[in-house]
């Protein structure tokens, strides 16, 4: 048959929308998105792209480019990689304990700004400022959209026209090209950098104060890299005396911030929130969303004047969070008054404390998932090492155990491709030549989704 023999039959885009089909398709989707994919199914039949001229052809094209378009830019993704607080991934899984408060804040009208005792208008963070204050023993606290927020909004209030001191073993670079020298300057103040890379003293923070013109001490955490050796820093208790001799206000700036000392779970010394208020802090600020294991936020504690600055500061508005990160985040941290529940609940912290028999367990499931494909795949149940990530505890690998995987007829790269692109996509690690299914960050459910993706690759 020749072209214009099948262009013929080609039926018309009302036509095809008046169908039984073609009406279910404008319920699913938006009328004119199904028009344009009707038209573009057209096109296709006419470039040769397919043959058949049935309505229900046409009409199929159409739906898997409906489908195409209107599916989330955002996809449920297993992590199989073993880095625990994944930036690339969404950093924290939120505990499922916080569905609820979740349903209610999106799908319901809630007292956000409203005082239900007086009738009139109240404020948005007199929901978190409780809870945070109970678990921390600050005296206020502030919750803005994320850390680096929650720095500029600390350092614009605070210091704003002076000259801030911090080390230039601090003046750290982490994602996104988030530098703490620029952050100074976008919040108005001037930076004075103390010390040398490796190595500063108490008194090099003391030469560089000059009344009138210094404004506050600013301790960074170096989230992202460790300097080792011939190293020398000085800490929160001794900045602390520093900055009350000479009235200023000493803000830690801790990236990661942590409500549970785990060195407990083999984790080395790190700060927590509680302990660096109790050795003078005036601000601390910290993520919401690293080990915390909350909603993306930057949450500020410390002295109640400082934080009252920060509350009238015309950044705030601008830097405020949403009801739902509230929402989620207030139940968060309303599991951390129980510590046993906060790492059973919480999975960031889960994942963090898993015992690595209780790893070598997961893989003995997930490799017995996988059993019915050993002939197309090698598996090995093998030591592996995750990390926290997140710019928590850098350089620090934790034991673990992966699942490693060597396909018969395809690649290790072409295996670890066709995972990343599946429909629920994995995201899986090549170590020593193999595909390695990390189980430190894999939930028991997505167990059956990798061997089924699997089979689906290999087939």
């Amino acid at each position: 048959m020749g072209n214009n023999d099948r262009f013929k039959n080609i039926p018309s885009v009302n036509v095809l929308l008046q169908s039984e089909e073609g009406g279910r398709l404008v319920s699913d989707f938006a009328r004119e998105a199904v028009v344009e994919a009707t038209r573009r199914a057209i096109e296709a039949y006419r470039k040769g792209e397919f043959s058949d001229d049935s309505h229900e052809s046409f009409l199929q094209v159409a739906r898997e480019l409906l489908e195409v378009k209107f599916a989330p830019s955002l996809k449920e993704t297993i992590n199989a990689t073993g880095t625990v607080i994944h930036t690339n991934l969404g950093r924290a899984k939120l505990s499922p304990m916080v569905k609820d408060a979740l349903d209610q804040a999106a799908f319901s009208f809630s007292n956000l700004e409203y005082d239900l005792e007086s009738g009139g208008r109240g404020s948005r963070y007199q929901h978190l400022e409780s809870v945070i204050c109970d678990l921390t023993g600050a005296e206020a606290a502030l919750v803005v959209n994320n850390n680096a927020a929650a720095v500029m909004l600390a350092l614009s209030a605070l210091a704003k026209g002076g000259e801030v001191i911090v080390s230039r073993g601090e003046l750290v670079e982490i994602g996104g090209s988030f530098r703490i020298p620029e952050i100074i300057e976008l919040s108005g103040c001037r930076l004075k950098e103390v010390g040398t890379t490796n190595k500063t003293h108490a008194r090099d923070y003391e030469n560089a104060i000059v009344p009138e013109e210094t404004a506050g001490i600013l301790k960074v955490h170096t989230s992202n890299y460790k300097v080792l050796g011939f190293t020398k820093s000085i800490d929160i208790p001794e900045l602390a005396d520093l900055a009350q001799k000479h009235d200023l206000p000493l803000i830690h700036d801790m990236g990661s911030g942590m409500l549970i000392d785990l060195q407990k779970y083999g984790y080395p010394f790190e700060w927590t929130v509680q302990a660096s208020l109790a050795a003078g802090a005036d601000v601390v600020t910290f993520s919401g969303d690293k080990v915390l294991g909350g909603p993306q936020a930057g949450i500020i504690v410390g002295k109640k004047t400082y934080i009252d600055a920060m509350k009238k500061h015309q950044l705030t508005r601008a830097l405020r969070v949403d009801k739902m990160t509230m929402a989620t985040l207030e139940a968060t941290l309303r599991l951390y008054y129980d510590e046993e529940q906060a790492i059973a609940n919480i999975p960031t912290l889960k994942m963090l404390t898993t015992t690595i028999e209780a790893l070598q367990e997961k893989a003995q499931q997930l490799a017995g998932k996988l059993k019915p494909l050993a002939h197309k795949i090698t598996i090995e149940i093998v030591d592996s090492a995750s990390q926290v990530g997140g710019g928590s505890y850098p350089g620090e690998e934790i034991p673990s155990k992966a699942v490693a995987i060597s396909p018969h007829n395809m690649s290790i790269n072409q295996l670890v491709e066709s995972l990343r692109q599946a429909p629920i996509p994995i995201v899986a690690k090549i170590r020593n030549d193999k595909c390695e299914l990390d189980m430190r960050t894999l939930a028991g459910w997505e167990y059956e989704a990798i061997a089924h993706t699997l089979a689906d690759i290999l087939e």
